[in-house]
């Protein structure tokens, strides 16, 4: 599998419960909204542990990788962004985007969110450009093409959304809730 980028990581490895979820909370305190953190460890039951207590506290639980006895979790730390303001003015809905995706339409998906988010659940066709690379990586996209902008929530997918257009994109489009609330064909990476 391609290597996942994570902004921390914590060795958890030789730990056994609860010690795996102790280390896990004070790892995520230390780390700002919007980071991942991968999470090694051992213990077989992490997995569901992890899982619970991410769900539990509100961060997103990504997913998990085994590599021979290590399992590798991949967490995201929630930001509350659900409570900012969204400022794009051309906005389009999961059923709007899924409208457009079975009907074949000649459009662009951009994900931006982290590709450790991407790897474990995004839209098939989706170009995978997260919002902290945009800037260095604008050459992969035609400032011509109708570019549909999807995130977890649709708030970093509105900041991408204004970074576009006032770099020339004419045709962006801010796909809200994202993926938090997909319902179309998903896909992973293997």
């Amino acid at each position: 599998m391609k290597s996942l980028k994570a902004d921390f990581l914590l060795d958890a490895k030789g730990l056994t419960c609860p010690m795996p979820i102790v280390k896990t909370k004070k790892a995520m305190n230390d780390i700002q909204a919007g980071q991942v953190l991968e999470v090694q460890a051992t213990d077989k039951g992490s997995k569901a542990d992890i899982q619970a207590w991410a769900n539990t506290v509100g961060h997103d639980y990504l997913g998990t990788i085994e590599e021979g006895d290590v399992l590798k979790h991949y967490l995201r730390k929630s930001s509350n962004d659900d409570f900012i303001e969204r400022k794009h003015p051309t906005v389009a809905s999961n059923k709007e985007l899924e409208k457009k995706l079975d009907a074949n339409e000649n459009i662009i998906v951009l994900d931006v969110r982290e590709s450790a988010e991407y790897a474990f659940n995004h839209i098939p066709i989706a170009i995978s450009i997260p919002l902290d690379e945009l800037e260095e990586r604008l050459n992969e996209l035609n400032t011509d093409d109708e570019i549909y902008v999807v995130c977890r929530t649709g708030n970093r997918s509105d900041l991408a959304s204004q970074k576009l257009a006032k770099k020339g994109f004419e045709h962006v489009i801010n796909v809200v809730p994202g993926m938090s609330e997909w319902t179309g064909r998903t896909g992973t990476l293997n």
